[in-house]
């Protein structure tokens, strides 16, 4: 009796504290993300890393206003409010970098997932250390068609391919010389050296047959890093094409404007795929020279007239990084809330399970701030519900301005002289 009158006080004075302590957080899920943070895009790459921040940081707080999965909960509901934990790593623009530090997130610091990482020829080799370590990896930006083409069971991408956005160029000019009064005949196409810009080239070649009406000019393939295409854009002036297609990171977008302008090179249009011709660092070196050039794009702020969430992210990111949000870096916050959506239903940090989940994806898109149908894999880990849009800079401002439905602009065409 005594043992039990001494005992009784201790386990009760037990549970009072037990109850009195408040409950542990669940665990984090790591989310490795491989970006350029340093070297010639290390502006584009951070603007880019924001938009996946600005993702978590919906994830891990409430944001109740917000139409779309994830913000209404703190953190992951699926596994007991868990946080995402992003940790991110500089490839430096570098494929060697880019593995290597996709196995030191890996097996350092534990990751769940990695997403990434802007350049193709990163995500290539990035992605070939995951598949070998069993780890899902979503890419929401690199574009070279051959990423989903491996066979590999750990990728996916939500952005549309090189191939699937060389048609989107095609269909616009042939949109343009019925109702713009273009007279389109002739293509040139400018790409940097690595895989991206290959097979950018590539595809466009293959579309050829496809729209008859225009005929190939001259293909000018480049080194990336070049800090001279004196001698490419004379090249260009002598095949004296009608339209211009380019594959070209920031760096050398400035630099070829600037070189265009130089010698007065001034097609009836200039376009890129990807955000270099449109992106925040074009725009603030060349200021007004910014003027008048197409991407065919993923995303616009005028998509806001259609979408109310499109411009309440697009306030977000303004609001906490100085700048407005392109093209790329909504790409990735994109990839980001679906990642953390398969983790979210997979209820699990396992990759196995996180990487099932990502492929069963079903998202439709009024949850996202996209122009796109939704996002759905297919067996290759392409999504195959994305639509592409051109934008041009008009007044220094990025305008949508095709599709006819979707514009909040008309474009301009042909491009002006040079001032």
């Amino acid at each position: 009796m005594s043992i039990t009158r001494r005992r009784f006080p201790l386990v009760a004075g037990a549970a009072l504290a037990l109850a009195a302590k408040p409950a542990l957080a669940a665990n984090p899920v790591r989310i490795g993300a491989l970006y350029p943070l340093s070297g010639q895009v290390a502006k584009s790459g951070e603007d880019t890393l924001n938009g996946i921040r600005l993702a978590v940081d919906i994830i891990n707080k409430k944001y109740p206003h917000l139409k779309m999965p994830l913000a209404v909960d703190e953190g992951l509901p699926g596994l007991g409010g868990a946080p995402i934990e992003l940790i991110a790593a500089d490839h430096q623009g570098s494929p060697e970098t880019g593995a290597a530090e996709a196995e030191r997130l890996i097996v350092q610091r534990k990751v769940a997932a990695l997403v990434g990482a802007f350049h193709s020829s990163v995500a290539a080799t990035s992605s070939q250390v995951a598949e070998r370590m069993g780890v899902p990896y979503l890419s929401g930006e690199s574009e070279a068609t051959p990423l989903t083409e491996r066979g590999y069971r750990w990728f996916f991408r939500t952005t549309p391919s090189s191939r699937t956005q060389a048609r989107d160029f095609f269909t616009f000019l042939r949109d343009i010389n019925k109702t713009s009064g273009g007279s389109v005949k002739s293509i040139s196409v400018v790409h940097e050296s690595t895989l991206w810009g290959q097979e950018f080239a590539k595809s466009v070649d293959a579309y050829f047959s496809e729209f008859p009406e225009f005929k190939k000019s001259i293909v000018v393939g480049y080194q990336q890093g070049t800090a001279d295409v004196t001698s490419e854009v004379q090249r260009l002036i002598a095949a004296k094409p009608d339209a211009v297609f380019h594959a070209s990171y920031d760096a050398e977008a400035i630099l070829f404007a600037r070189t265009y302008k130089q010698y007065g090179f001034n097609p009836q249009g200039i376009m890129a795929i990807g955000a270099s011709f449109g992106s925040s660092a074009f725009r603030d070196a060349l200021g007004p020279d910014a003027n008048y050039f197409f991407v065919r794009e993923h995303w616009s702020r005028d998509l806001a007239a259609r979408n109310p969430l499109v411009g309440e992210i697009a306030k977000m990111y303004r609001e906490r990084y100085g700048k407005e949000m392109d093209g790329t870096p909504a790409r990735a916050f994109t990839a980001m809330m679906v990642l953390a959506d398969a983790v979210n239903r997979a209820k699990s940090a396992d990759p196995e399970k996180i990487r099932d989940a990502l492929a069963a994806t079903d998202i439709k898109g009024d949850a996202l701030i996209m122009p796109w149908e939704g996002v759905k894999f297919d067996k290759t880990g392409q999504n195959v519900l994305t639509r592409g849009i051109f934008v041009q800079t008009l007044d220094g401002t990025p305008k949508m301005v095709w599709p006819a439905d979707f514009a909040a602009a008309k474009l301009v065409w042909p491009r002006p002289a040079w001032r």
